[in-house]
């Protein structure tokens, strides 16, 4: 136990330092698959290459879905058949209200006003079934586009390419015993630590540690507790814990042996 003397005749114990081996690791590996079965066009990325959330990746042939997506926008466009029946609806509304007015003046029948109002409830209805269909092919060329974004394979996260496994003319899909690619999210790492039994209780989430990095990497970061095992285990009398690292710009790569410092 260390002593620090703040004033005469007054002496408090001073918090000791910890320090522990660690190890950097990758936040998590992920093997990135096609959503749908198609041939790889093209490979985006290479080994070792850094990649944002979102990032395209790879893409599937998708000549089809394409095709199928520009018909779908064309028909979404056209406006003929609304057009047509709002004119429609004009015509007969005007054709109903001047019946109304000549059967008060005893020019034309009662039933040829009904006839009238008839004819301009139908096209009432031709116009809503045609907004309907073109509100369907909106909705027609949503799935379209949903389709052929399928087709495109995005990074799920930040991290960096640690191989690519499948090329381009090779098959892909989401059943596949081979992945497209295999990321390694690397911000924020891991920094995992082994503690003997003994400090069980010192360390706490949310606790910031210093953690160096063994040469030729090098370098002090700051890190917070994430984890702490609620377990100890027996037969070596230790218990796990994690540190969150930050790596926003990649630089620290996993795999580093470091000391963490608290």
């Amino acid at each position: 136990m260390c002593a620090a003397l703040i004033a005469p005749g007054v002496v408090v114990a001073a918090e000791p330092v910890l320090e522990f081996d660690c190890l950097v690791e990758a936040r998590q590996s992920i093997d990135v698959r096609s959503p749908v079965e198609g041939v790889i066009e093209a490979v985006l990325v290479e080994r070792g290459a850094l990649v944002k959330k979102g990032q395209e990746i790879a893409r599937l042939a998708s000549g089809p879905e394409r095709a199928a997506v520009n018909l779908a926008r064309s028909r979404s466009k056209m406006e003929g058949d609304v057009k047509a029946a709002q004119t429609r609806v004009e015509i007969t509304q005007k054709k109903w209200q001047r019946a109304e007015e000549l059967v008060k003046k005893n020019f034309v029948s009662a039933n040829a006003r009904d006839e009238a109002e008839a004819e301009y409830r139908l096209a009432e209805e031709q116009l809503r079934a045609a907004r309907e269909n073109r509100r369907l092919a909106q909705l027609e060329l949503k799935r379209a586009e949903e389709i052929l974004a399928q087709r495109t394979i995005r990074s799920p996260v930040n991290g960096v390419v640690a191989e690519v496994v499948l090329h381009p003319g090779e098959l892909a899909t989401s059943n596949q015993k081979d992945p497209i690619v295999r990321l390694q999210e690397i911000d924020p790492l891991n920094v995992e630590l082994i503690l003997p039994v003994a400090a069980f209780g010192k360390i706490r989430e949310g606790q910031k540690a210093v953690v160096t990095l063994e040469q030729p990497v090098g370098g002090s970061y700051s890190a917070r507790v994430e984890v702490v095992d609620r377990m100890v285990d027996a037969a070596s009398g230790t218990f796990g814990v994690r540190l969150q690292l930050p790596n926003p710009d990649g630089r620290i790569p996993a795999g580093v042996k470091c000391r963490a410092k608290f």
